[in-house]
Order: structure tokens, then C-alpha cells, then sequence
């Protein structure tokens, strides 16, 4: 699970570092709620940019940032509400925004909930060691940042064919960046790169494989579960009215908030979407597909499939539409002609691809189960539009013009007939026929025990187990803290 077994003369190595660089690291608590943030850290925010590398920043591994980019505290969780004439739906779906954290993407918070519990216990040493983070998008980007503002040396792995602004900004904050072949479902091209780099370096790196890291199930069954609560608490809405929870597969890491929803809302369903281009769980299939960061082909490590109920393909042809509907000069002014809210237009630039995607999955959710209009979906956006103007470069390009009538099929199309095809929901033996998919990757290629895997299905308290080693990681980050010596 996650190894807090005491290294301390390592640890003392990196309370020094942390002493002789300035480093605080937040703790879970206060990700959750940034009042109990120290007004001198606060003070020093309001006049850091957002993705400055500083270790203040470590700060706003929150979803409660003030939506600024330089400056600025905190406030409430940042989120929006897809308007009906939008989704075509009678439920309401709600996202959470991951814009607002650095590096511009919410995975910032599952690299630090892997790189801490580490760096405290002494499992790996900042003043030697190199973190390696393995990727198909926004966790080594912030797994780096983070490596950055924790006074670590680190290496980014990514597949080639992501986008050319996550490429560029990662070469001015990794110490190295690795690139291999295919695309966002080219996983195991990933872990062969990170088992090289294993036999070549050795002890000198550690790697942070974001599809077995507990700690990315943990910040996210902790912080993003939590954040969803506080959204729908803000909103009103009773819990009997809660229906569903839609994230990508990715990680597996996101779909943890669903476990934390599951303990709250009685009558939640937890969907798990993965690009209709590579069906793995709902055909176990394969494929190459453009929703950037949601890798595929595999089962996470990670990922609670006891407790996923349905399983959504999305189009990556309807999200790379969307895309340019969304940010396209004609496509704006599409939809407001469509009725679309005009308060609504200047938040279109908050939909990454995959939070797209993500969307989409709502909308055929909320058709799926014909939910009305007292029922709730809740969604992530995992990042934003400035990730990608590169493909929508790219697509201009390789398609034209983006027209009126373009635009007019794109929202009928994509958005207002989206369909419950490639929906599935699933029984007892589709959830075990999933599960046991873990075992090619994780038991045969990457060492895993089989106890270990037969424990995710059948031991009733394995996850229950992980979600309880939070308080002991809390107290090790204060104890840590204390030892540093700059509170």
C-alpha cells in the first residue's frame, strides 16, 4: 500500500534540505481547507504567481484557490454547473475546475500525495535520489513542479504524441524529459521505460508510477471527495438527490472521490469513462485515441472496480469537435445563438479535452438512467483549454475552417443527441471480469502478488484499510514540520 516504514537518517537528510531552501509541506487538512493555512503563508501568496515555482505554492494543492493567476488567497471550491440547454439533459451536472491549481491541471495533488508520505519517512532521499514520474499527461507535469518546489532532482515520462505545450513547459521544470512512442494509450511503453531506468540507475532513482500509487487514491478519496461534498453542500442539494459521480479511468487516482461519495450518498452510481477508440473496459479492446491523459489498456492498480457501476466510451471525435465549438470565434457565437447562458460563454475556456470527455460521460448518464431534473451528476475538469491550442492548431490545419454550419452539427450532434451507446452497466461478474483484467499488467509484467489482488475483490476491508492511513500520514507531515523548524 503505501510504505511508512521510518528511515531517519534519511529523513533528517531531507528535513535540512527543506530547513536550508524555505520548504513547508501543507498538510491534508489544510488541502482541504485552506483556513488553516498561517496568515504569513497567505500573505507571501497574495503576491506569487500561480504557477511561480515557489514553495509557497505548495499551498494551493487545493480546489479553493482564488480563480487568479498571480496573487490571490483562497475562497470556495472552484467549480461550474453545465447549463440544460447545454448538456441537453434534465439532471444537473456539476464539475469541479482543475484550472486553477499549478500547472494548471488537479494532478498536481496526486503527485504531492505520493511525494510526501516518501519524502517524510525518509523512503527517499531529495538530496540523491531522482523522482521519475511515468505518465500519459498532467501527473508527471506535476509530479515535476512539485519535485521543483520540494527541492528534488526529477525525471518526466510521457508518449511523444502528447501535446507540444505540455512538452514545452516540461522542459523548463523536469530535469529530464523522456519521451516514448504512441499516445495517451500507450501505458506499457511507459513502465518499460521506468523498468530501464530501474536496471541502469538503481538506487538512485525512485519511481512514482502514478497507476499503483496509493497516495494519489488518497489524496483524491480525501481532498477532491471532500471538495465535492462542500460543492453540493454549497448548492443545496440533499443527498438522496446525488446520482452520480463520472470520471476517466486515467489512474484510476480520480475515481477514489467516488469511493468517498459512496460512504455519503446513498444512491450514487460511479461511472468509470475511457475513449470509445480503446474500449478496455467495456470490450476489453485496444486502440490508439486523443483524449489526452486518460491512458488506457490496462486496469490501474489502484482503480476500486468493486465499486464502479458502469462503464461509458466517449468519442474522441466528438471531443476534439467540441474542442474547437468551444474555442473557435464562430463557435461562440454559435452558441449564443443556441440560448446558451451568457454568463456561461466566458467559462468555456475551463474545458480541457478530457474534461470534455468527462462531460459527455455525464450527459450519457444522466440519459442512461432517464434522470429528471431533481437529479445530480458531478464530473472533474481535469485541466483547461491552454493546454491544447497546439491541436486546435492542428485541426485547423488538417480540416479547414471551422464554419457556422460546422459548428451548428458539432452542438446537435455532440451535445444535444449524445447517445447511451457504448454504456454499460455492470453486474456483479462484469465488475470481476474487470478486476481480473489487473492481472496480465500488474501480476505478470510488474511483480505484483497475487494476494494482493485477490485482497482488492474479496477482503472487504482492503480500501477501507487504505482510506485509514491518512491520519497517520497527517501526523507524520506535522511531526516532519516540526523537525524542519519554520513554523
Amino acid at each position: 500500500m503505501i510504505d511508512l516504514t521510518m528511515h531517519e537518517d534519511i529523513k533528517k537528510k531531507n528535513a535540512q534540505r527543506c530547513r536550508e531552501k524555505g520548504i513547508i509541506y501543507p498538510t491534508f487538512a489544510q488541502m482541504q481547507n485552506p483556513e488553516l493555512i498561517p496568515d504569513s503563508i497567505k500573505e507571501k501568496l497574495s503576491h506569487t504567481g500561480l504557477w511561480d515555482v515557489d514553495p509557497v505554492n505548495l499551498f494551493r494543492i487545493t480546489w479553493k484557490n482564488q480563480p487568479i493567476e498571480q496573487g490571490g488567497t483562497f475562497g470556495d471550491v472552484n467549480y461550474v454547473e453545465i447549463p440544460k440547454e447545454l448538456s441537453g439533459t434534465k439532471a444537473r451536472i456539476f464539475a469541479l475546475v482543475g484550472k486553477w491549481f499549478p500547472t494548471g491541471a488537479h494532478k498536481v495533488g496526486a503527485t504531492y500525495g505520493c511525494l510526501a508520505p516518501a519524502l517524510v519517512t525518509g523512503n527517499f532521499d531529495s538530496t540523491a535520489q531522482k523522482a521519475v514520474w511515468p505518465s500519459t499527461g498532467n501527473y508527471c507535469r506535476g509530479g515535476a513542479y512539485n519535485s521543483a518546489l520540494l527541492g528534488c532532482d526529477s525525471i518526466a515520462i510521457l508518449p511523444e504524441e502528447m501535446s507540444q505545450e505540455r512538452f514545452e513547459w516540461l522542459k523548463q521544470v523536469a530535469g529530464e524529459v523522456i519521451a516514448t512512442p504512441g499516445c495517451e494509450s500507450n501505458v506499457k511503453e511507459i513502465f518499460d521505460k521506468c523498468h530501464e531506468l530501474d536496471a541502469e540507475r538503481g538506487e538512485h532513482i525512485v519511481i512514482f508510477n502514478q497507476f499503483d500509487q496509493f497516495g494519489n487514491y488518497l489524496w483524491h478519496y480525501s481532498i477532491t471527495g471532500k471538495a465535492i461534498e462542500e460543492m453540493l453542500t454549497l448548492e443545496g442539494i440533499p443527498a438522496e438527490r446525488v446520482k452520480g459521480y463520472v470520471s476517466a479511468t486515467g489512474s484510476g487516482g480520480t475515481l477514489a472521490a467516488g469511493d468517498y461519495m459512496k460512504q455519503i450518498y446513498p444512491d450514487v452510481k460511479l461511472a468509470a469513462a475511457e475513449a470509445l477508440q480503446c474500449p478496455t473496459l467495456l470490450r476489453n479492446g485496444f486502440g490508439g485515441h486523443r483524449i489526452e491523459g486518460i491512458g488506457d489498456k490496462h486496469i490501474p492498480w489502484i482503480h476500486n472496480v468493486r465499486n464502479t457501476d458502469m462503464v461509458l466510451a466517449i468519442d474522441d471525435n466528438d471531443c476534439m469537435d467540441l474542442f474547437r465549438l468551444f474555442n473557435e470565434e464562430v463557435g461562440k457565437e454559435s452558441l449564443v445563438k443556441e440560448n446558451i447562458p451568457a454568463q456561461f460563454m466566458d467559462k468555456l475556456e475551463l474545458f480541457g479535452i478530457s474534461g470534455i470527455g468527462n462531460v459527455l460521460g455525464a450527459i450519457k448518464m444522466a440519459k442512461y438512467y432517464e434522470m429528471d431534473e431533481d437529479d445530480v451528476i458531478v464530473t472533474i475538469l481535469t485541466d483547461s483549454a491552454e493546454m491544447y491550442e497546439s491541436r486546435r492548431r492542428e485541426m485547423h490545419e488538417a480540416k479547414g475552417q471551422f464554419s457556422e454550419k460546422d459548428a451548428s452539427v458539432v452542438f446537435h450532434s455532440c451535445l444535444l443527441h449524445q447517445t447511451t451507446e457504448h454504456a454499460k452497466e455492470l453486474g456483479y461478474y462484469d465488475r470481476l471480469a474487470i478486476h481480473n483484467l489487473k492481472y496480465y499488467t500488474w501480476i505478470e509484467q510488474q511483480g505484483k502478488e497475487l494476494s494482493e489482488l485477490n485482497a482488492q475483490w474479496y477482503d472487504r476491508d482492503y480500501w477501507t484499510n487504505i482510506q485509514a492511513i491518512l491520519p497517520e500520514i497527517e501526523k507524520l507531515i506535522i511531526d516532519f514540520n516540526e523537525e524542519v523548524g519554520l513554523i
